[in-house]
């Protein structure tokens, strides 16, 4: 799937090979995040027009919409989803946080309203009863769920700089791309008092970085972290002992500059304005 303006394009890809085969006008504004579900065999849009809609592909390997989600008063910046595919979160320039369940069609259960600017990033933990969150008011919001009620509830708020892009490696890891820096800062949970605290810079390539787009990713198959970083992508290889190595570092020449790698870490698929190309990349052994 690609955002292009206010359209979604389908496409289908083959070994490397792209062919366009649906086209999509629902939204009314730029389409800003898309994210599959492997198991129900949907995806899910957010756009600058505040609304999420839910996708369905039917017996003919063709997609409609099912639902349109309209709570949000401001752009969805993110969205996330978790494994079971039955909880959305997504995140909003309305400052707000707020968590989907579908009870036959998808619903909001619940809104955190910590922050106080702009929400840029979310991400689980694998175990998936934490997200982290960043945004432009320089926060990043640990929010865990509560055993008992199921309830989700901000346990730890950290200042940082502000960032568009965060991510959790595992349980006790994340890591956040504070905005057109040359770092990606790695914070850790402290066993004792199950607190959050920055760790250590991984030095990177970066430059100026005017867009929220292209989340930050980590292949878990691969131990890849996928980073954009102003005109580079850069790949991120931890190792066995916890230490993060730059493998590669892609330079666009522009920082307009979209994209995602597959879910085994075998392709990595781009956009860029300079090029105005769907560039596909594959991984190689070295």
């Amino acid at each position: 799937m690609a955002g292009c303006h206010s359209l979604i394009k389908v496409f289908e890809f083959n070994q490397g090979m792209i062919k366009l085969i649906q086209t999509f006008n629902q939204h009314k504004d730029q389409v800003t995040t898309l994210n599959f579900m492997q198991i129900s065999k949907q995806f899910i849009s957010g756009s600058c027009d505040k609304s999420i809609i839910i996708w369905k592909q039917n017996q003919n390997n063709l997609w409609s919409y099912q639902q349109i989600l309209n709570e949000h008063n401001d752009i969805i910046q993110c969205l996330i989803i978790n494994t079971n595919e039955d909880l959305i979160i997504s995140g909003s320039d309305d400052c707000t946080i707020k968590f989907w369940i579908n009870k036959n069609e998808w619903f909001c259960q619940q809104t955190i309203n910590d922050h106080s600017k702009k929400v840029f990033g979310l991400s689980f933990n694998q175990q998936q009863n934490r997200v982290v969150s960043c945004g432009y008011d320089q926060y990043i919001l640990i929010i865990e769920q509560s055993e008992q009620n199921k309830e989700w509830k901000v346990i730890q708020k950290i200042i940082d700089n502000y960032g568009y892009r965060i991510c959790f490696i595992d349980n006790n890891m994340f890591t956040f791309s504070p905005k057109s820096q040359e770092q990606i800062s790695v914070y850790e949970m402290n066993n004792n008092n199950k607190q959050f605290t920055k760790t250590r810079d991984i030095p990177i390539k970066s430059g100026s970085d005017i867009n929220e787009r292209f989340p930050l990713q980590y292949i878990n198959q691969k131990s890849i972290l996928v980073s954009k970083n102003g005109q580079y992508v850069n790949l991120i290889r931890k190792k066995q002992n916890g230490e993060f190595l730059i493998e590669q570092s892609i330079h666009f020449g522009i920082n307009s500059l979209y994209g995602t790698m597959s879910n085994d870490g075998e392709y990595l698929i781009t956009w860029d304005n300079k090029s105005k190309q769907i560039q596909t990349r594959r991984y190689k052994e070295q």
